[in-house]
This record gives structure tokens, C-alpha cells and sequence, in this order.
């Protein structure tokens, strides 16, 4: 029972990473020491699990799948989800710099553990690092699309979304911004517990785990230290998004909303007492890890 706590409240992080723009689910399950479980996990729904249910062989199946794994580390991702929406929206509107810095030093110290994994630093290793940081980076400077309602695009934003989520520092929630419907999936969606689009995008997000997750468990397989090295670098590209101190440079409105297209990022020039507790949440996020990966070899 303490074993799938703990993978409840891993799951519970892991969801509040991803309503948070610029911040992975799949950075928290990485550094939480489940990710390949997971991608593993949800690899096991296929032809095979679809005719133990089938014929009834539920014990097989529960055996096969990992069952009691996901719907603990995913039990705690959606009641994260819909027990935080509103308190991150009003945290947001009120703390930005303070949300950013503590997510900025989660972050920092992730690139380290996550790089400190790959056995064997070489060309192939190097080159996946680079391409990794620069698909993340240039994620930063797309223009975000107009909202939209459309069922079926809603369909495509939960498997574009969530392969994002599944993806180390390629933040599903920011993916979500650029197709234009964080705000209505991640926030009105939720809030205003529309079963519609929560339902139509559910089955997106599903249809894009069980697809997705294949793909990654073989690159898994076959080569793991150039995806680790990928992964480091989405990671590492993602702190242009989470850079606490920034202003907005450009943006647009669509649908009566302003729509941030650009950042201006800057260094704060004061030391005032927003500046010191931000620094602090740094260092705060940079020791929370360290300490998980300190516990994690215990377990």
C-alpha cells in the first residue's frame, strides 16, 4: 500500500507539472525514477491485452499491464489536475515570477540527474543533446493558433497534448498553447467541468498514450543513451519557456483574449524581497530533487 502512495503522489506532481506551461509531466516521471515503468505500462495495451479482456482472464491481464502502476500514478495526475486548476490560475495572475522560479530550479537540477544517466557520451549522444535543445528553444518563438472548439481538433490536441506531456521538457500545457486551447481544455474546460470537451479530449490523450508510448519504449530499447541525451536537451531548451523574469515583448488578441507571442527576458536589477524569496524557491526546487534522487536508490 505505501508502494502505490508514493506512486500516487509521484502522479500527483507529475499532474501538476502538467498544467503548468513549460513544465513535463515527463520531467517529474523521469526524475522520479518511474518513466520507463510507465512507458513500459502503457506499451502493454495492445492485441494480446484486448483478448484477455475478452476471454475474461482478468488476472492475466492486470498481471500484463501494470494496471494497479498507472491507475495509481494516474489516479494522482488527475485529481492533481482538477484539485490545482484554479489555484495555479489565481497563482499565476498573482505570483508569475515566484511559480516560475521555484519550477525554474526543479528544472536546472533535472538536466543534471536525467544527463548523469547516459553511459556513454559520444558523437550520436552529443548530436541528440543539440537537436533536443534546439527543438525545445524554437518552441519558444512559434505563434500561438486561435482557440477552437471543433470536437475533432479537440481529439487532436489530447494526442498532440499528451505526447507532449510524455515527452521530458516538451511541456504538453505549452503545446497546448500553441494549438490556441490550453486555456479552454486546461482551465474553462475543468473549471467549468465541460464533459464534452473533457471526454472528447480524454480520448485523445488516450488514443495518443497507447500509440505513442510504443515508439518511445523502443527507442528506449535500442538506444538509450542517444533518447536520455534527446531528452537532456528538451529539457535543457525548456528553460528559455521557464525563465522566471521576463516581460511580454509582443502580443495579439484573438477572441476579445491577449495572446503572448513573445517574451523579453531579463535579470531582475533590484534585490527586493520578491527577488530574495524568488531566488530562494531556486534553490528550494534545485534541493527537491536532489532529495528524491538522494531517497530514490533506497526505495
Amino acid at each position: 500500500m505505501k508502494y502505490y502512495f508514493i506512486l500516487f503522489l509521484k502522479g500527483m506532481a507529475m499532474g501538476v507539472a502538467n498544467v503548468i506551461p513549460g513544465v513535463s509531466g515527463g520531467t517529474i516521471a523521469l526524475i522520479t525514477e518511474i518513466y520507463e515503468e510507465l512507458i513500459n505500462s502503457l506499451k502493454s495495451f495492445d492485441i494480446k491485452a484486448l483478448k484477455m479482456i475478452f476471454s475474461l482472464n482478468i488476472s492475466d491481464f492486470i498481471n500484463y499491464t501494470n494496471i494497479y502502476f498507472l491507475i495509481a500514478v494516474f489516479g494522482g495526475s488527475v485529481a492533481s489536475v482538477f484539485s490545482i486548476a484554479s489555484l495555479f490560475k489565481y497563482l499565476f495572475s498573482n505570483y508569475p515570477i515566484l511559480i516560475w522560479a521555484f519550477f525554474f530550479g526543479l528544472i536546472i537540477a533535472s538536466i543534471y540527474f536525467v544527463a548523469k544517466r547516459i553511459n556513454n557520451w559520444n558523437f550520436s549522444t552529443l548530436l541528440s543533446l543539440v537537436i533536443g535543445t534546439s527543438i525545445a528553444i524554437s518552441l519558444s518563438f512559434m505563434t500561438p493558433a486561435t482557440e477552437d472548439a471543433n470536437l475533432f481538433f479537440v481529439f487532436l490536441c489530447g494526442i498532440v497534448g499528451i505526447s507532449g506531456m510524455m515527452l521530458p521538457g516538451l511541456s504538453g500545457s505549452f503545446i497546448l498553447i500553441l494549438m490556441g486551447n490550453y486555456e479552454l481544455l486546461m482551465v474553462t474546460a475543468v473549471t467549468d467541468l465541460n464533459i464534452t470537451l473533457l471526454s472528447i479530449f480524454f480520448i485523445g490523450s488516450a488514443f495518443g498514450l497507447m500509440s505513442f508510448s510504443h515508439v518511445l519504449s523502443w527507442v528506449f530499447k535500442h538506444y538509450k543513451n542517444a533518447t536520455l541525451a534527446l531528452l537532456t536537451g528538451f529539457i535543457l531548451g525548456s528553460l528559455s519557456i521557464i525563465w522566471p523574469w521576463k516581460s511580454i515583448a509582443e502580443s495579439i488578441i484573438m477572441n476579445g483574449k491577449e495572446k503572448i507571442i513573445a517574451y523579453e527576458w531579463y535579470f531582475p536589477s533590484k534585490l527586493n524581497t520578491e527577488t530574495i524569496i524568488a531566488i530562494s524557491l531556486i534553490f528550494i526546487g534545485i534541493i527537491s530533487v536532489y532529495t528524491l534522487e538522494y531517497f530514490a536508490p533506497k526505495k
